[in-house]
Formats: structure tokens, sequence, C-alpha cells
């Protein structure tokens, strides 16, 4: 499975730098999570929706591989799409290219939907699979049908 891939544009700034002058292993992390909500947000399942649903995105495992480094004033593009979905866990793969188009770095997030108030992971609901590509994208925002009970 290999759903619509969301793009992301950051430019590298001194507060990403390390001591070699180069991105920081964990700001990898933070340009990753940022550019995921920035997706999420623009399939219509942000910040406010997790908080009325009680229901978000959890990660599970990170694997990252980093290829080239980063540095100082470049411009990266982080694409970021759904490999795989299984019954409660997918696989987000996420990758930053740099401004000649060399791939820099490659991640794959094990990601799973998280009910805050049963405090356990539960089965895509229909918004949640809107966001992962899984369902139609005219939807999103549409649905006026009760959200979809959680599942084991």
């Amino acid at each position: 499975m290999s759903a619509e891939q969301h793009e992301y544009d950051v430019l590298i700034v001194e507060q990403h730098l390390d001591t070699f002058g180069h991105v920081n292993n964990a700001t990898y992390l933070e340009l990753f999570e940022a550019a995921r909500w920035d997706l999420i947000t623009a399939r219509g399942y942000g910040l406010e929706q997790i908080r009325e649903r009680k229901v978000g995105p959890t990660i599970l495992d990170i694997h990252i591989q980093f290829k080239r480094e980063l540095r100082n004033r470049q411009k990266i593009r982080i694409r970021t799409w759904l490999e795989e979905q299984r019954t409660k866990i997918g696989i987000w793969v996420q990758q930053m290219w740099n401004e000649d188009n060399v791939l820099c770095c490659e991640a794959r997030f094990t990601v799973a939907l998280f009910d805050l108030e049963r405090r356990r992971l539960i089965a895509p609901t229909p918004e949640w699979r809107r966001v992962l590509g899984l369902e139609p994208a005219s939807a999103v925002g549409d649905d006026t049908s009760p959200a979809a009970a959680p599942q084991d």
C-alpha cells in the first residue's frame, strides 16, 4: 500500500545545528514530527480534533537512517506517506531531500491510533482512515456521523 505523499518544506537554521555544524540527530525527529502534524492538520485531524475526540496518533517504533548531512541554511523537503496499514498498526515513511534532490535521511515510524480515555490502541476510525489516505479526502470534515466506537 502506498498512500498519497505529503510534502513539507523547511529551511535549516542555526537552532537546528549541533557543535559539528550540521543538524543534530534529535532535531531530525522534531522536523519529522512537524511534517506529520502538518499532514494530519491539513487532512482535517489536527490538535483540536484530537482533543475533542480524545483519540490521536501515537508512535510505537522508529527506525532512522542518516544518509547525508544537513547543514545551515539548506532548504529541504520532507515527504511523508503511509506505506502499510494493518488492523491497528501502520507504517509511515518520511524522507528528507535536499535542494539537489539527494536523499539525506529516511525514517520509518510505526504508528497507531490511541484512545486517550481508555489508554489503549484502537482500530482506525473513519476520520483517521481519511488522514491515512484510505478513504476519499473530499470527505474530510464533511462527516456528520458520530465517531466510530473504539475497537480492540
